[in-house]
């Protein structure tokens, strides 16, 4: 089993930053890949950035250029650096971590953390 938590989320004016945090319990190195993604209210969850055990990235098109995906391998954390934050991405975002075991695939989510832009 694998634990994370999110950190960081909040209120922020528009063009505010915000640094959001994932602890995860086990070394994310034997991660395939850890994401954020996030709902925005009445709307499905969508993938905002992703890195990947060999430390690629991935961004959705709209937070390309103003968020950052990172991670510090010795405190098993993922962070998500947030500029120039928009209404619009007013969302509760999640962290993911997916984990292969022989020839499964296990994907474990944290709890999520809100994060509200306003104009």
């Amino acid at each position: 089993q694998v634990q994370l938590v999110e950190s960081g989320g909040g209120l922020v004016q528009a063009g505010g930053s915000l640094r959001l945090s994932c602890v995860v319990s086990r070394s994310i190195l034997s991660m395939i890949n850890i994401g954020w993604y996030r709902r925005p209210p009445g709307q499905q969850r969508e993938l905002v950035a992703l890195i990947t055990r060999g430390g690629s990235t991935n961004y959705a098109d709209s937070v390309e250029g103003r968020f950052t995906i990172s991670r510090d391998n010795a405190k098993n954390t993922v962070n998500l650096q947030m500029n120039s934050l928009k209404p619009e991405d007013t969302a509760v975002y999640y962290c993911k971590a997916v984990l292969w075991v022989e020839i499964r695939k296990y994907d474990y989510w944290g709890q999520g953390t809100q994060v509200t832009v306003s104009s």
